[in-house]
């Protein structure tokens, strides 16, 4: 759900960045190695979109440390070459998968899904509960057969929801899993996305507010 894009390029990292938040992922983007590192330092992410080429700290490098680290994080790498000595060699440092420049950018966001469900439990394609179908390689969403007209946010925390088959989401989960790191904690975005989720899954209501303790920072949400 959560990707770090890595790229020196500005406008390249950007509009992978707006490709793959469209995708439903929420994406965090550096431009150099050391802000690479910080980032992953600081928050959990399913895959990270790597350069090799950034600048300060070498691509190589932060997929050296990812690896060295035990990171459950997986690495894309990106780079000018698409020899097959210079995949061999993104492969050997410990990328999971390598795309050259340029690339097709529907390519892209099927790499970034495939290396994301590795890094999380194996789970099918198409994910139902309590009468609620979601395909998540479409991004498409049904009730009892009648589809559902949701946002690309919406389709997100809906499939965090049923990811958690019964059990309760924190809000704070929520928020570190499908918005970025720019989102501001306390404006309330996770509450308000909830409740238009809840209100276009319809009735009788199927997303429940519980209380889950003081470690989970005291509310959550159940579908």
């Amino acid at each position: 759900m959560r990707v770090l894009v890595a790229e020196d390029e500005e406008i390249l990292a950007e509009l992978i960045a707006t490709g793959l938040r469209r995708a439903g992922f929420a994406v965090d983007t550096v431009y150099s190695g050391d802000a690479a590192l910080a980032y992953l330092g600081l928050h959990d992410y399913d895959v990270v979109v790597l350069d090799r080429d950034l600048p300060r700290v070498h691509g190589d490098d932060v997929a050296r440390k990812l690896v060295a680290d035990e990171s459950r994080t997986r690495i894309l790498m990106l780079t000018a070459s698409s020899s097959m000595e210079e995949r061999v060699k993104g492969l050997d440092l410990g990328a999971d998968d390598y795309l050259g420049k340029p690339f097709e950018f529907p390519e892209l966001v099927s790499r970034v899904r495939a290396l994301r469900r590795r890094s999380a439990r194996a789970l099918p394609p198409t994910l139902e509960r309590r009468g609620v179908r979601l395909d998540t390689v479409e991004r498409t969403a049904d009730r009892d057969g009648l589809a559902l007209d949701l946002s690309v946010k919406e389709l997100t925390v809906l499939q965090i929801l049923l990811e958690a088959d019964g059990k309760a989401v924190t809000a704070q989960q929520l928020l570190e899993r499908a918005w970025d790191a720019q989102t501001d904690p306390l404006a309330g975005v996770v509450r308000v996305c909830v409740g238009q989720l809840g209100v276009k899954l319809g009735d009788p209501a199927l997303i429940r507010t519980v209380d889950v303790g003081m470690d989970g920072d005291g509310g959550g949400y159940v579908l």
